[in-house]
């Protein structure tokens, strides 16, 4: 049973916030900057990399049960601060704010991929396209407190 909490714990806490602010969603009546990809990708793109990052906190767990404090901390800091992006992005609407927490989720997601990447090569390559998206997600999201 841990096993599949470890697993499907990302995915299932993002599809959560996502019922959460469903209804506060504005992307689509806001401006965008250049690259902006349309709404409905987005949870395409977030559901494959909570699976990916359930995937790679398991295989990490299984090769070093032993050796988790500090990766169990940073895991699950970043964890909470994306869930939470959303939050302030769409119901609060702390659009410079959440230039500042992303910024934030970026350095500790570096921080996570270098720990995992001591213990376990592959955990840490797993995340690298969540490392992209953020910074992608950084990018879309000053462009938005911009335009704005």
């Amino acid at each position: 049973m841990k096993k599949l909490f470890y697993l499907f714990l990302p995915l299932l806490s993002g599809s959560l916030i996502g019922l959460i602010i469903s209804n506060f969603i504005d992307y689509g009546i806001l401006e965008k900057p250049f690259l902006s990809p349309p709404g409905f990708i987005f949870p395409i793109v977030w559901s494959l990399l909570y699976l990916l990052m359930g995937i790679s906190y398991y295989l990490f767990k299984e090769k070093n049960p032993s050796e988790t404090k500090l990766v169990n901390t940073i895991y699950y800091s970043q964890l909470i601060f994306n869930l939470l992006w959303s939050i302030l992005f769409f119901v609060f609407k702390w659009r410079l704010f959440t230039i500042a927490w992303t910024i934030i989720l970026v350095l500790l997601v570096i921080y996570l991929l270098y720990l995992f990447y001591e213990k376990s090569k592959i955990s840490s390559y797993l995340n690298i396209p969540y490392l992209i998206w953020l910074i992608f997600a950084t990018y879309l999201t000053i462009g938005i407190y911009v335009l704005n």
